[in-house]
C-alpha cells in the first residue's frame, strides 16, 4: 500500500527528466511537501506527442467510463499483479502509464527513503475525466506490489518504483506484448541503499503523520 508519501526535494534537485518538462508556471508553483494524500493534488510526468510533460493530477483514480465521479471508489493504489485485467485500470496501463516523484514514503510511523536522499519514481497509471459539461479532470493512482525485506516488516505491500533512465521506455503508449517487458519492473525492488528510519524525529512531520493514522 502507498497513502502517504512526500516529496520535500527543491525544485533544482528533482530530477531532469521532469525538472526539464516544467514550463514556467509549474516551476513557479512549486514546493517542496513533506506529506501528501489522496485526494490531493500532486507532481507527475507523463508522455504526449512532444516528449515528457509535468502535470498536476488528483490522487484517486477515476475511470474514464465512469458517469458520476461522487458515485464510485476513488483507488488510490492499484495491484500490479491483476491491473492488467481490472476494468478501472485495463486502459490506463496499455496507454497511460505515469511516473510520480518522492522523496519517501510512509509505513507505520517510518519513512521509507533512499540512503542518499535523491529523488525516485512511484510508478503511476493517470486518467481524464471528461464531464458532461466539457469539464476535465486528470486523476491518477500508484502502482503496488508485494513487500521486500526493508518494507516487509511494515506492510504487506508497497510501491512499485521505476528506475533511473527508464522513465520515456515506462511513459509510451505500448500494447500487447509489448507490455510484458514492464514485467520485471512490477516486482519487488532492491532494497540496497535504502532504509525505513522513524519519523519522530521531524516533530511537524510527525505531527502531520500521526493526524492521518
Amino acid at each position: 500500500m502507498c497513502g502517504r508519501y512526500a516529496l520535500s526535494t527543491p525544485l533544482i534537485k528533482l530530477p531532469p527528466v521532469l525538472l526539464n518538462s516544467m514550463d514556467q508556471e509549474h516551476r513557479s508553483r512549486y514546493a517542496p511537501r513533506d506529506l501528501i494524500v489522496p485526494g490531493e493534488p500532486l507532481l507527475a510526468c507523463r508522455t504526449d506527442q512532444s516528449g515528457p510533460e509535468a502535470s498536476l493530477m488528483l490522487w484517486g483514480l477515476i475511470p474514464g467510463w465512469l458517469k458520476d465521479p461522487s458515485q464510485g471508489p476513488r483507488p488510490f493504489n492499484a495491484r500490479a499483479e491483476t491491473v492488467a485485467d481490472k476494468p478501472s485500470f485495463r486502459a490506463s496501463w496499455r496507454h497511460r502509464r505515469c511516473l510520480i516523484p518522492a522523496s519517501g514514503f510512509f509505513e507505520k510511523g517510518r519513512i521509507i527513503r533512499r540512503i542518499d536522499r535523491q529523488p525516485f519514481w512511484l510508478a503511476g497509471l493517470w486518467e481524464r475525466w471528461l464531464g458532461s459539461d466539457g469539464s476535465e479532470v486528470d486523476t491518477c493512482t500508484v502502482l503496488t506490489t508485494v513487500p521486500n525485506e526493508l518494507v516487509k516488516p511494515l506492510h504487506h505491500r508497497m510501491p512499485v518504483l521505476i528506475p533511473e533512465g527508464l522513465e520515456e521506455a515506462w511513459m509510451a503508449a505500448v500494447d500487447g506484448h509489448q507490455l510484458k517487458a514492464f514485467e520485471p519492473l512490477l516486482g519487488p525492488w532492491d532494497s540496497n541503499g535504502w532504509e525505513a528510519v522513524s519519523n519522530k524525529d521531524d516533530g511537524q512531520l510527525s505531527l502531520l503523520s500521526d493526524l492521518l493514522t
